[in-house]
């Protein structure tokens, strides 16, 4: 086998493959015998068609089953061979056609990582925002806790309002007549929380227990159930229940439900979690300035291939945090091509940006100790509360101590540029402070 590389691009490379003229006839002759054992032939048994019939009815079958024999059993040796790691599958451009006693040669491309030299990294302008912790965040944490932990009581109000949470009977009516899946007994709804039909709730604001009221409204256009789409429709209404949330009052008892001692002790570890939180989301911010700095000061064409599989790692990830949230991305709006188009640009600065933290990585030989793994692992363990040792047994895993190691050395190198980069600290703009406060 004969392999010539030509590089097309940064990016992509050609490979011209010859296969000896011996192999292609052994291949020729293994496959017409494995024809003749199951081919038909009119006035032929099976295995005994003479070779001349054969080759006239069968060498489109035996052109494409060597041919691809050929390939599998030569392109990925090829590509190791002369050390190339594609990226993505290669693709075959040319291929010729197949002779008995003739060389046999293909064409194929692959994209290719390419090989970066990273520039221009240190010495990176960037902006850190400070932070104060102050007391009405505290507070509002707080009342969020609390709000958590609320409990539906009856009202002692005469008549529902936006918040409450009322107890229903109801039937929906399409012209005159009952429709399928409209009725429900003790329906429990919170209103306000637009989980009704629109126009549904704000009816239902105001009325009294055991208020009865004909509630009209109009079904949207893109309603699921298309006899109801768009339709007029009357809701016969029963109140029977009107509930409050009543939320249990801030002081140490309710500090104790949250495994503290005191409500001030509560507020010095809500405190400490507000600046992790705040420190985290900074340094998140810091390190976005930092890629954008880098990758606009390395410009680079990337494989198509890399920029698809970060497609696919961004909506694994993006799926599964909708998932815990009893979410779809159809839920959204979105389905695959919406999203790669909503997130391409992502995955592409992603991968760039990666390219370039691997190459400084090389630069600077920034390598990753058994100690930083064994530090890394204790704040895993400490952060998700989980034993050192069953954490350290699933490090143990190869493919997870492989991307642990990646993780590591990633951060090390964030950590790295900016040590070496120009910090200076900044005020919160007005609407980040307006959005922490919301």
């Amino acid at each position: 086998m004969n392999v010539s590389v030509e590089e097309l691009s940064q990016i992509r490379k050609k490979l011209v493959i010859e296969i000896a003229a011996d192999k292609v006839s052994e291949m020729i002759e293994d496959a017409y015998k494995k024809i003749a054992k199951t081919a038909s032939l009119k006035g032929f048994r099976k295995g005994k068609i003479p070779r001349a019939l054969l080759e006239r009815h069968f060498e489109p079958r035996m052109q494409h089953d060597v041919t691809g024999a050929l390939i599998n059993e030569t392109l990925y040796k090829a590509l190791m061979d002369e050390k190339i790691d594609a990226v993505s599958q290669p693709q075959v451009v040319d291929s010729g056609a197949l002779t008995g006693g003739e060389a046999f040669t293909y064409q194929v491309e692959v994209e290719v990582k390419p090989q970066v030299v990273a520039k221009d990294y240190t010495g990176i302008a960037l902006e850190r925002e400070a932070y104060q912790l102050e007391a009405a965040s505290v507070e509002k944490r707080l009342e969020e806790m609390a709000e958590s932990r609320a409990q539906l009581e009856v009202t002692s109000r005469k008549k529902a309002r936006e918040g409450d949470t009322v107890i229903l009977d109801f039937t929906g009516y399409l012209e005159g007549a009952p429709f399928e899946n409209g009725a429900a007994t003790d329906y429990q709804l919170e209103l306000g929380s637009g989980s009704f039909i629109p126009g549904f709730e704000e009816q239902v604001v105001g009325l009294k227990r055991e208020d009865e009221k004909d509630i009209e409204l109009t079904f949207p256009e893109n309603y699921g159930a298309k006899e109801l789409a768009g339709k007029p429709v009357v809701f016969k209404v029963l109140i029977k229940e009107i509930k409050e949330k009543v939320q249990p009052k801030l002081n140490d008892d309710f500090a104790k439900e949250f495994d503290a001692e005191t409500l001030v002790e509560l507020k010095e570890r809500v405190g400490a979690d507000i600046l992790k939180q705040e420190s985290a989301r900074i340094d998140n911010q810091v390190q976005e300035q930092l890629m954008n700095a880098l990758v606009e000061r390395n410009p680079m064409d990337v494989p198509e291939g890399m920029i698809e599989n970060q497609l696919k790692n961004l909506k694994q990830s993006f799926s599964g945090r909708l998932q815990a949230q009893g979410m779809t991305l159809e839920m959204l709006g979105m389905n695959d091509e919406v999203f790669a188009q909503s997130y391409r640009p992502m995955a592409e600065q992603q991968v760039k940006g990666e390219l370039i933290l691997e190459s400084i990585g090389e630069l600077e030989k920034i390598e990753v100790a058994d100690g930083d793994i064994d530090k890394k692992i204790e704040e895993i363990a400490a952060e998700s509360n989980a034993p050192l040792n069953t954490v350290q047994d699933y490090f143990k895993k190869p493919e997870m101590r492989e991307g642990l190691e990646y993780q590591v050395q990633h951060d090390k190198i964030l950590a790295f540029l900016i040590a070496k980069a120009e910090v200076s600290e900044v005020e919160p703009k007005a609407d980040d402070a307006e959005e922490k406060e919301s």
